[in-house]
Order: C-alpha cells, then structure tokens, then sequence
C-alpha cells in the first residue's frame, strides 16, 4: 500500500487527489498522514474524489492518499452481536477503553475482537463438497444466538483439509478448501463484504407471515410482514423513536439491528440503557444478547451518517444468510438524505426538489429493496425487515424524503401531532395511514389466529372512518342534531381509539399485547357495537346503552384482563348480553 498520490484540495469531508490511475470507484483509501478512512465517489479525467468518514480538521493539501484495492467493507463474523458500532464499523466501547470518550482520528481498531477464543463446532469433513453459503461451523455467539460460519458466496470447492472441534479466534483457518483450478482458498471464522452491494440469495420468497409487534394499532390495523418495508413519518416529538424502541423489544424477529443515523445522541443513550434493562420474553435471557447497535449521532462526520445506513443492512443480511429473522430500525433515514445532501453541495452537483441530490430516489429504493423473504443457499429460509422513521421538516409529509420513501415501502405508519400532544400512543393516525400487506397476511391470520380476525378488523377501521366523516358535520352544526345510529358510531370509535388504539408502554399488561387478546378485545368491541345498534334499531335512545357502564369499563378491560387470562372475556359478552336483553325486554314490556 505505497503511495504515489497526495491531497490537492480539501472543501469538508470531500478530498480531491490529482492523479487518478491508481484507483478505482468505490474504493476504499487511507488519506493523509492520520491515514483517516475514506472511499473513492467519484473519478475524472483532472481528478479523483474521496468522501472521508472521519472529520478532517487539520488536513493539508500535499498529505498522501493511500491505496487498498478494496471495496469499502464490513467484516463479518462472532462478535458482532450485543456490539455497538460507529456508522463505518468501529468498535465504540472499545475506542473509550483506548482513547476515552471522543473518537481519535486515524483509529484502526479490529470490529470484532481477535483475541478471544471460541467454542467452535466443525459440521464439515474433508471430502465434503461446498458452495458459497454453505455452513462449516458453528458457534454460540451469544445465549441466544448460535452463530454460523459461511462459506463467502464467490467461492465453492472440496474440503481437503479441516480441524478439530475446540476453541479458536476468528482469524485461525479452520477448513481449507480447494476449488476446480486447484486453488486453495483458507476458511476462518470470519470474512469480509462490501457494504454498497447485496448478499447474493437462492430466491425471494412470498411474503405472507407478519412481524408481530405487540402493539395493537400496527398489529391489527395496520400489520408489517417479516421482510416487508415500513415508515414511520412524523414532526419533532410525534415518537418516532419510542415507537422504533416498543417494536425493538417486543417484535417477533430473532435479532435487531438499530441504527442511530444523525439522533441526538442523549437518544442514543436512552438505547443503550433501556436496552441493558430489558429481558428477551421469550428466553428470560438479556435482550442485549440478540442486539446490534450502530451508533452515528448528529455531531459525528456527515459522511460516515451516509455509510451508517449500508453498514447496518449488510450486517442484518450476514444474520438473515444464517436462517434468522432480522428488523432493521433506521433511525432516521431523513438524517441520511440530510447527509447526501450536504456531499452534493460540496461536490456542486445539479440540486433537485428542496436542494436533494436527483439520486434521493434511487438509493432510497436500493437500502429498502435489500429487505425481503429469502431462501439461502445454505438451505435456511431468513427475512430482513426494514422499519425506518422519517423526520419532515415542520411535520410536513409532503416533502421529498417522505414522498420518495412512501415509493418504495407497502406499509406507512404516519404520526399525528395532535395526538403526540395529547399523550395518545402510539400516536399512528389510523386514516393516513396504511397497509398493503392485508391481503397477503390473511391466509395467515385466518389459519393462526381466526378466520374472523381480518373481517373484524376491517369493520373497526370502516368505523373509524365513518366517524372521520362524521366530526366534520359535528364541527358545523353540533353532535345534538345527528340521528342515534350515527351517535353510536362516534361511541364507538371513542371506545376503539382510547380502549384500543392508545397502548400504554409503562403497564406490564398493556406495553406488549398478544395477538389473541387483540383479537378478543377486538370481537368485545364489535360485539358491544352491534348489541347497541339492535337497540337503535328498536328506537330505543343511545343513552339507555350508554347508561349502562359498559362502555367505560370496555374502555378498562386492556388493563383489567391480564393476558395470561384471556378467558376473562367471556365474562365480558355475558354481562353486554344480559345488560342489553333486560333494556330490550323491558321495552318490549313498556309498549
């Protein structure tokens, strides 16, 4: 790694270099004496371009550029899981220990640690024949997550030679293999991988399982599947990030990777500390164990908030090869189309709509085209699911990022202000937002769950709207004037949005909500709908079946019925029937 070529202008994180011939484009580069780690964006007939991801205060023209001949890569191996990473893959718990709190230029530090001896377990034999993805060995990266060494998928061959089971580091060879040319290529615990292209895959699978969350109002209303795509827009304070955090602990994939693009970093903070806290529900095992942190706070270089995004996916693609369900929690993509913005400025390209490169697009849809449903080649069937929040400037959905994002994802989850501000959680306003997976998730409702689980949600959300429309005529004339069965519905959607829709995060019984007890609570709110609207029906007034009590003590029942006692709810439909047969009886007695 010699160098022949030097710095000749600086303007930020972009460094122009003279000659060009020694590189090529997306290489990665060592600039100036700091050797500060950089990639080519950017190649001329005058010049070379290079984005540093380190800050460059005290760079000079004249410093050497250093060559390696390589994509800018990530690498790939034990020791990822529960770490928590700058947004180029450095290791940060490990700088504090070197260099204390703040980042020293220039670092070259492992992002795994060579030092540490495995347990590993060889599941192959010499003979063997092998391809790329194939599966040599195995290890327990974490209490909950075996890792499993792959074959990198651009090479295949026959074992011809293989060690013992026993303790080894990640860069002891462990099985070398010999190809058709008669090379020979050593396989260690760990590989690298260039983080701008996709890990190759068998094939994409349909999706038709949903990602369960936990929470009511994506769960039932507006429900993710496992390698779907989703967004969840809002203006400061809507709760982007608390949302992000309840699916983080409560959602049903097998590991999480959150990435911190450009947050404050007192968020960042609050992720680390809840997410030390937290015990996994369905191992009694910390949840950290199963937990990828990427850190990359707005006071870090704007470049590296770029690479942070690309890091995050190649790593929850690595997991997803191994046959795990992986959720992406981008925190916040905006934050990175910030980052391609202020690059674009300073390489003077052509700006498009509110001053973000003409590109936005399609690097938005090339990070949220890597989720999906995947066979590997190993066999394993893995997923990638991507949830990532967007910040509008003012709240304002109508601005770029948001409009391009909602191009290439099936599932928006668009925070309300007014409903942040009235301390409604998940503030998720149920008429601007959407789902398109229902239709590929209800084989799977109807098979696990009820064959009435789509139909009954389908009939809340009709109610929802119908009470949207209705508001309107209230604000003009009054609520006094509209008939009885109209009344019911504004009930009644009051009831589905503070008894159903608003979740509280801090009740045991409430901050993760099985699938079942959504549904009874579901059929209980219906089934209180149609009993009051025989009564309309009757011309028997609302305010019988409001007097009644049952409203308000439906509106109780997500705290009243824990979720281990689903059965509670019986109890429920007998005392809605018994109260409304003794009004209609009674009625029938008075005529």
């Amino acid at each position: 790694m010699g160098s022949k070529n030097v710095i000749y202008g600086i303007n930020g994180p972009v460094v122009t270099v003279r000659k060009t011939k020694d590189f090529s484009m997306q290489e990665m580069v060592y600039v100036g004496n700091a050797r500060l780690v950089g990639e080519i964006i950017g190649i001329n007939d005058q010049f070379t371009t290079i984005q540093v991801y380190e800050q460059t205060t005290g760079l000079k023209p004249g410093e050497p550029v250093f060559s390696t001949g390589a994509p800018m890569s990530v690498t790939l191996g034990p020791g990822i899981m529960t770490n928590i990473y700058d947004g180029i893959q450095r290791p940060l718990q490990k700088i504090q220990e070197e260099c204390g709190p703040f980042i020293e230029k220039g670092l070259d530090i492992s992002p795994i640690d060579v030092d540490k001896n495995w347990d590993v377990t060889l599941t192959v034999k010499v003979g063997d024949a092998l391809t790329g993805g194939s599966i040599y060995a195995t290890l327990p990266e974490t209490s909950l997550i075996t890792h499993k060494c792959m074959v990198p998928p651009n090479i295949s061959g026959k074992v011809i030679s293989v060690v013992e089971n026993g303790k080894y580091k990640v860069n002891d060879t462990v099985v070398t293999l010999q190809d058709d040319k008669g090379e020979k290529h050593k396989l260690t615990l760990c590989q690298k991988w260039p983080i701008r292209t996709p890990r190759p895959f068998e094939k994409r699978i349909p999706i038709d399982r949903p990602l369960i969350t936990g929470q009511r109002v994506i769960d039932s209303l507006f429900p993710i599947a496992k390698g779907g795509t989703a967004a969840i827009p809002g203006g400061f304070g809507t709760g982007k990030t608390m949302t992000q955090h309840q699916i983080a602990k409560w959602c049903d994939a097998d590991i999480i990777i959150y990435i911190g693009c450009g947050e404050r970093g007192n968020e960042m903070t609050d992720v680390l500390q809840e997410f030390a806290k937290l015990i996994d529900p369905k191992s009694n095992k910390p949840l950290t164990d199963r937990t990828v942190l990427i850190a990359n706070t707005s006071n870090m270089p704007v470049a590296a908030r770029e690479a942070s995004i690309y890091t995050g996916i190649t790593l929850a693609e690595y997991y997803r090869d191994m046959g795990y369900d992986v959720a992406i929690m981008a925190d916040s993509t905006s934050r990175w189309a910030e980052a391609l913005r202020e690059i674009s400025g300073r390489l003077e390209e052509m700006p498009a709509e509110e001053g973000y490169p003409a590109y936005l697009p399609s690097r938005l849809s090339a990070f949220y085209e890597r989720a999906g449903y995947m066979n590997n080649f190993n066999g394993t069937e893995g997923s990638v699911s991507i949830i990532g929040a967007v910040s509008p400037q003012g709240g304002d959905l109508s601005e770029p990022v948001t409009q391009n994002t909602k191009r290439f994802i099936r599932c928006f989850w668009a925070l309300d202000k007014n409903l942040a501000y009235a301390r409604h959680y998940p503030a998720i306003n149920w008429i601007t937002s959407y789902s398109e997976y229902i239709p590929d998730l209800k084989d799977w409702f109807d098979k696990n769950v009820s064959p009435d689980f789509i139909r009954d949600r389908n009939e809340m959300n009709a109610l929802l709207h119908e009470e949207s429309k209705l508001m309107e005529i209230v604000k003009l004339i009054g609520a006094d004037v509209l008939p009885d069965d109209q009344k019911l519905v504004i009930e009644v959607a009051k009831l589905i949005r503070v008894g159903f829709l608003q979740q509280n995060a801090f009740h045991a019984d409430d901050t993760f909500v099985p699938i079942e007890k959504q549904l009874k609570m579901m059929e209980i709110i219906l089934h209180l709908y149609h009993r009051a609207k025989e009564l309309v029906t009757a011309s028997i007034p609302i305010s019988r079946a409001l007097e009644t009590g049952l409203f308000d003590k439906i509106v109780k029942m997500k705290y009243d019925i824990p979720n281990s006692k689903l059965g509670m709810f019986d109890d429920y439909n007998k005392e809605i029937d018994n109260a409304f047969d003794k009004i209609l009886a009674n009625a029938k007695t008075a005529s």
